[in-house]
């Protein structure tokens, strides 16, 4: 099933349209209109050009973070000299996503994301 197209009037009495997926999720929202001819026009200019539009990735390198330094594990006093000092708790890393795919390229260039895209339009 195909998204949606809704033509409503905001609340400076402007005419908008919003595009809705099936599921009934808001995905995206015009600009005002000064009528609804010009908004119509609006959704067809969407429907032409969406189809065909490339992806330009216009996002900044992300920067790999170096693991935070080890926090010194806290020594427990023991009440008994004879008893052994508790072992200290291994500290726990989280696995940040990886900037590279199997090919050594960095996964958000415009060639990769261009590459990945060509199946989505329809010929």
């Amino acid at each position: 099933m195909a998204g949606m197209f809704e033509l409503f009037i905001d609340e400076d009495t402007s005419f908008r349209f919003r595009l809705k997926a099936p599921d009934g999720t808001v995905v995206a929202i015009s600009r005002s209109f000064p009528d609804k001819p010009a908004a119509v026009s609006g959704i067809s200019d969407v429907r032409e050009y969406a189809g065909m539009g490339l992806i330009t990735d216009l996002c900044p390198e992300v920067p790999h973070r170096a693991p935070s330094p080890t926090p010194p594990v806290p020594v427990v006093r023991q009440s008994s000299p004879s008893a052994l000092p508790p072992l200290p708790v291994p500290p726990r890393h989280h696995n940040p996503l990886p900037q590279r795919d199997r090919t050594g390229r960095p996964w958000h260039t415009p060639a990769l994301v261009d590459a990945s895209c060509a199946g989505l339009v329809e010929a």
